[in-house]
């Protein structure tokens, strides 16, 4: 099991410039990437992940590290929007996706797991292993990584958690926003190849257009066999009156 990270006191932000966005509530984005820096670790990583809840598809994790010297003068213009990607428009989660795919000083690693191991393993591992998968995908090793919500077992590299991290560490923010957007790539190819189920359109949520969907189709191999509304489909209970 990865051991947490050493609490460190954020320091204070006496930066300045044009290319540094500051929050309304004041808190500095940057604070957990530079109390790492300050105490010696250069590859700080955020971690996230998305598809936890969905009746189908994979679940996505995302590892990202910045380089110190891409946000020694604060966060570039082209991540200025970068926050939860839950509060994000698809469109800016898609121009921030490629910002970050392409931009010099900004290492990712994505971990991915199917359905099916999903279903042999439950959603709560599957969505660690993904964070684990992540993190040893990126190109070099983290020193250290901050993951959003609560503690996560068996990472590779020390590791502490941040809950509602997606909202108040850049680098967990940019992982959410690679995780999620990489995960809807992977439903809308879904809908393709399950067609009258709506991936394209809930992303495997359970919403009334899906289990309508479900009911009438039967569930497919994208489905989360283990997840009760599929299980029970496959498995009805006996009516005992």
């Amino acid at each position: 099991m990865a051991s947490k990270a050493k609490k460190r006191k954020l320091p204070e932000d006496r930066s300045s410039g044009k290319k540094r966005k500051v929050q309304e509530n004041s808190l500095d984005r940057l604070a957990y990437e530079h109390a790492a820096w300050s105490g010696g670790v250069f590859r700080f990583a955020g971690v996230d992940e998305a598809g936890r809840g969905p009746l189908a598809g994979p679940v996505v994790a995302a590892a990202v590290v910045f380089s110190p010297s891409l946000l020694k003068d604060g966060i570039p213009e082209e991540l200025e929007d970068l926050n939860d990607s839950k509060q994000l428009t698809h469109r800016k989660r898609a121009r921030l996706r490629l910002a970050l795919e392409s931009m010099e000083g900004v290492d990712y690693g994505l971990g991915i797991l199917s359905p099916r191991e999903i279903d042999r393993i439950n959603i709560l591992k599957a969505t660690h292993k993904a964070m684990a998968v992540a993190l040893g995908n990126l190109p070099s090793p983290a020193e250290e990584a901050l993951v959003d919500g609560l503690p996560v077992p068996g990472l590779p590299c020390k590791a502490g958690n941040l809950v509602k991290g997606d909202s108040k560490c850049f680098s967990i923010a940019a992982a959410s926003v690679l995780a999620k957007e990489t995960r809807d790539d992977l439903m809308r190819e879904l809908d393709t190849t399950y067609p009258g189920y709506g991936f394209g359109a809930h992303k495997g949520y359970g919403t009334q257009k899906h289990l309508a969907a479900m009911r009438e189709l039967g569930p497919c191999p994208a489905h989360r066999r283990s997840f009760a509304p599929v299980r029970d489909l496959i498995e009805p209970k006996l009516d005992l009156e």
